[in-house]
């Protein structure tokens, strides 16, 4: 005689479920690893718990927990590029500067980048969790061991969500993209021929590449107080304070 056995009925997961990694019995939270592939919420919900982790991004799905940071390839290049935007900042009001903070771009990108910049009023604001979300005008990543993602995944996230300019800084070859997103594509802004970078969305906001490779902030804070004498500069305070 054959013995029938039953088996527990399967219950199907839904699309979500099938695609986030499952809570241990105990309750507590997996760690935050880069290569985890989450929702955006999960996401949140790991990052939160765990407090010793200072950077992690969420692009395309994919987590990426940032390296130690060191002082030449990123964190001396990076105290220069706020000092030049903070500068640019104080003489034009309706400008935000925010300083390695958390971007809700869309359900699959929460970025972090180095810097942002944004109008007020603008496509982007901060929302009543505190953080940023939207796109701001203006984004800026300083790139020590990061390039490959700087230049590839984020550039394609943060044109795709509506960012107007891209400033990318390669430490390692100190070489700088300042890209311009304009009806999908994507346009190099070149420097003059004194050598400076000039923003096309934020006017006034002149940069000048071999002085900031030399590490000269008095000279680089010159080059962009001659950006904010400019008549395109006076003219967009103006249209600021509208």
């Amino acid at each position: 005689m054959s013995v029938l056995t039953a088996e527990k009925p399967r219950i199907a997961r839904s699309a979500a479920d099938a695609t986030t990694p499952r809570a241990p019995a105990n309750g507590a939270l997996p760690p935050l690893e880069s290569g985890d592939r989450l929702t955006r919420a999960e996401f949140e919900r790991r990052y939160e718990a765990q407090p010793e982790i200072k950077k992690a991004e969420l692009i395309e799905g994919i987590v990426y927990v940032a390296s130690p940071v060191r002082v030449r390839r990123h964190g001396a290049p990076h105290s220069n590029i706020i000092g030049w935007l903070t500068v640019y900042q104080a003489a034009t009001p309706g400008v935000n500067v925010a300083d390695n903070s958390t971007l809700r771009l869309d359900l699959d990108n929460e970025p972090q980048p180095d810097v942002a910049v944004w109008l007020e009023g603008g496509n982007a604001f901060v929302d009543d969790d505190d953080y940023l979300q939207g796109a701001p005008e203006l984004i800026v990543e300083v790139a020590g061991n990061s390039a490959a993602i700087d230049l590839h995944d984020k550039l394609n996230v943060y044109r795709r969500n509506g960012v107007q300019e891209y400033l990318v800084l390669l430490t390692h070859e100190q070489e700088v993209r300042w890209l311009r997103f304009e009806n999908g594509e994507i346009r190099v802004i070149e420097a003059d021929e004194q050598g400076v970078l000039r923003s096309q969305v934020l006017p006034g906001l002149h940069f000048a590449a071999n002085r900031f490779w030399q590490g000269d902030l008095a000279g680089l804070l010159a080059v962009l107080q001659q950006g904010l004498a400019s008549e395109e500069h006076s003219v967009f305070v103006q249209q600021l304070q509208v």
